[in-house]
């Protein structure tokens, strides 16, 4: 594992400029995975040829597929099929995988006397193998040689095991981690809405030319300082759960009343709240421009 570490300093001056300093690590590591591989009727396969083998099935380790290769007579010629040879190699396609690999071959009499080749546990001196396409091997030309193999503990009911372990090198660099959350906009004010529309759980009522509007007080308070004022405030009306708004038409007041609960501004075209009068809320209280009243005009 390596870490870097890059400081904000010219290079040539004399000291750095910031004292600000980021940091970040490469990770280094294998993804291991096995693969067991039995060969049955070695007999019947031996005598089948130089360069001439019987494969596994294919198996994934690290994102690659992979396949073990057993050549009964040997892969060279000019071993003279003295040698048996084994190897693994990749199935898939590829460019430069490094890995470790291990080859064993299984001791059947229990006696855990198995021939291996491996890279795991060790210091490799030009580190991992790299395989550079599909069909790149890793293996043995000479891994037993035939007349012990066949008069060893290795073969068992003319059968033989072979067990294969691959580790893909993978690399990665982590850095302060940033994270880019889009956050939703806001749909709190049209929920208001619907809640004032279907009128569940009002607390207060509007009466405005004769028709009575349901509504909640924490939410009118929430959204108006000049309720919020007329609801809780200290000169708050004694009638709190029907009021009275006088001077302005039923329609106008509804729309007006559904536009500032979800906009969350109690105006007009936009024209602030200035004021309120009590016991009842005149429409100066909620349409005043600053100048005049939008509704009466004063």
């Amino acid at each position: 594992m390596d870490t870097i570490r890059v400081s904000t300093e010219v290079p040539g001056s004399s000291k750095s400029t910031s004292q600000s300093l980021t940091e970040s690590t490469s990770r280094t590591e294998t993804i291991n995975g096995s693969h067991e591989f039995k060969i049955s009727g070695y007999s019947l396969v031996k005598g089948m040829g130089i360069g001439k083998y019987v494969a596994s099935d294919t198996f994934m380790v690290g994102g690659y597929s992979w396949a073990i290769y057993f050549y009964p007579d040997g892969k060279s010629p000019e071993d003279n099929s003295v040698y048996v040879s084994l190897f693994i190699a990749l199935a898939s396609e590829g460019a430069d995988v490094r890995a470790l690999f291990e080859l064993t071959l299984v001791d059947q009499s229990g006696n855990e006397r198995h021939k291996v080749h491996s890279h795991f546990g060790r210091t490799l001196e030009s580190g991992p193998y790299t395989l550079k396409y599909r069909g790149s091997m890793w293996g043995y030309k000479r891994f037993f040689k035939r007349s012990l193999l066949e008069s060893s503990d290795y073969l068992k009911d003319n059968s033989l095991l072979v067990r294969c372990c691959v580790g893909v090198v993978k690399s990665r660099t982590e850095g302060p981690r940033s994270y880019n959350i889009q956050v939703p906009v806001s749909d709190l004010g049209q929920r208001f809405g619907k809640l004032l529309e279907s009128g569940k759980g009002a607390d207060v009522n509007f009466e405005v030319d004769g028709e009575t509007f349901p509504a909640h007080k924490l939410v009118l308070a929430a959204r108006s300082a000049v309720l919020r004022a007329q609801l809780f405030g200290p000169l708050r009306s004694e009638n709190t759960k029907c009021i009275i708004i006088e001077d302005i038409q039923a329609p106008i007041f509804k729309d007006f009343l559904f536009t500032s609960v979800q906009s969350g501004t109690f105006s007009w075209g936009g024209a602030p709240v200035l004021k309120y009068y009590s016991p009842g809320i005149r429409c100066c209280s909620i349409l005043y421009t600053g100048t005049n009243c939008l509704i009466c005009k004063t």
